[in-house]
């Protein structure tokens, strides 16, 4: 069985594993300064993301269905960073937390480690081809990724000013 090489000239097990060495070390990092968060926020920037509609409903989403959650949280964009905060916040236990981080991660890890990569690897190969044809691709990518941010954007402002109007017509 030969060994495939990544982009980065390492063999992919190896690229996976370090890759999930980052995100065990940046997830348990954002747990831990949830865990520290809640008594010292009030003196830092962390306490406006504590207060926003995103975290506090990370935060329901958590606190309601656990462990589970924080594990798939890694297969997101965005909301792994808050799950993994609001865990910290909440005080998950580390017996729940570590077991749903390591399987997240590795999941996180795979993709970034094999699907990522391969993408690095596809585009660098059409740039070696095809230099304007790779330039019109990842622009046309992020310009996509651009259009998909723009529209979450829009809709969680939606989604907060309802938030606020339900609040409001309560009161």
């Amino acid at each position: 069985m030969e060994s495939f090489d990544t982009a980065f000239g390492l063999p992919l097990p190896l690229a996976v594993g370090l890759f999930y060495i980052v995100v065990l070390l940046r997830g348990g990092a954002t747990y831990a300064l949830g865990r520290g968060a809640r008594g010292g926020a009030g003196r830092t920037r962390l306490k406006a993301r504590l207060e926003s509609a995103r975290f506090r409903r990370a935060e329901r989403i958590v606190e309601r269905y656990g462990a589970p959650v924080v594990a798939a949280s890694f297969l997101t964009v965005g909301f792994q960073t808050l799950a993994n905060l609001a865990a910290g916040v909440l005080r998950m236990p580390l017996l729940a937390y570590i077991p749903a981080l390591a399987v997240g991660g590795f999941a996180w890890a795979l993709i970034w480690g094999a699907v990522g990569v391969a993408t690095y690897e596809a585009i660098a190969e059409l740039a070696m081809r095809s230099p304007v044809e790779a330039a019109i691709f990842v622009t046309l990518l992020v310009g996509v990724l651009i259009t998909i941010e723009v529209l979450n954007v829009r809709r969680q402002k939606r989604r907060d000013e309802a938030s606020l109007v339900e609040v409001v017509t309560e009161a």
